[in-house]
């Protein structure tokens, strides 16, 4: 089971309301785990956190191909009908995505991701779990 650290709602709102056309904000572990959201219902931040457990494990492999990096994945941006997926690393084991419509600008959508992830990126962290127990 995993450890509640808080409420980060109200940060993810701050976000939302900052970017038009955001539709859901979520925070996961790399494990697929939702820590928080703000917007749609839980059952879909579910799946999004799922999903991205994969994408960002793939966006590291892609990394790791490249001359001169880290390999490691900081940002994902999907364009998609009707609107764009925004995944950014926050933290040791933590993903901030943001799903949004065609309004949202995405240098906007990256600067307010990356400013709260330098502001807040210290809580959205997601320790490493053994059998489902936090280690």
């Amino acid at each position: 089971m995993m450890q509640q650290r808080g409420n980060f709602d109200w940060l993810l709102k701050e976000l939302a309301d900052g970017v038009p056309g955001v539709h859901q904000v979520v925070v996961l572990s790399a494990d697929g785990l939702r820590i928080a959201r703000y917007g749609g219902d839980p059952d879909a931040a579910d799946r999004v956190a799922a999903a991205c457990a994969g994408l960002q494990s793939l966006a590291g492999a892609v990394a790791a191909e490249i001359p001169d990096s880290d390999g490691r994945m900081r940002m994902v941006i999907i364009e998609i009908d009707g609107g764009y997926f925004y995944m950014m690393a926050a933290g040791p084991n933590a993903y901030l995505a943001v799903l949004a419509d065609t309004v949202a600008e995405a240098g906007l959508m990256s600067n307010r991701m990356r400013d709260l992830v330098i502001r807040i990126g210290s809580h959205l962290t997601s320790p490493p779990r053994r059998n489902e127990q936090t280690v």
